[in-house]
């Protein structure tokens, strides 16, 4: 419906095409706090967008002029980081590393594998494997 509305000229072309006030400090920061707080909620940008009282696009180019990402970029680094933290801390045999990455919200295990292999040079169950071994 968004690209419809930009593509078609109507009686409120204007109005859309015209620079998005910024969310300013205050709402990214609630937002940050937001998703700091829940990074396994499904979270959406327009549920976030509207916790913190400000419009998507406010809310996206707030996060992009204060922190140079995206609500849902920086969640997805929060969740990596819980990932990360809780394969090195698990346990031999207690969990999969399937079963850690649903628990953050992780639905797409295949984009989820190779993000983590990117962010952290090794492959999630390598991260696992590593920890087992250290326990020893």
């Amino acid at each position: 419906m968004g690209s419809l509305l930009l593509a078609q000229p109507h009686n409120y072309s204007a109005a859309l095409s015209s620079p998005v006030p910024s969310a300013g400090h205050r709402p990214v920061a609630q937002a940050v706090e937001l998703l700091r707080a829940s990074p396994e909620h499904a979270w959406t940008v327009s549920e976030l967008a509207g916790d913190v009282n400000v419009s998507v696009r406010s809310l996206q180019e707030g996060f992009r002029r204060s922190m140079s990402t995206t609500p849902m970029a920086y969640l997805r680094e929060l969740r990596m980081e819980q990932i990360y933290r809780d394969l090195a801390d698990a346990e031999p045999g207690t969990v999969t590393v399937t079963q850690v990455a649903a628990r953050w919200g992780i639905s797409h295990f295949g984009r989820f594998a190779a993000s983590y292999r990117r962010q952290f040079s090794e492959k999630p169950s390598d991260t696992m494997r590593r920890s087992s071994t250290s326990a020893d």
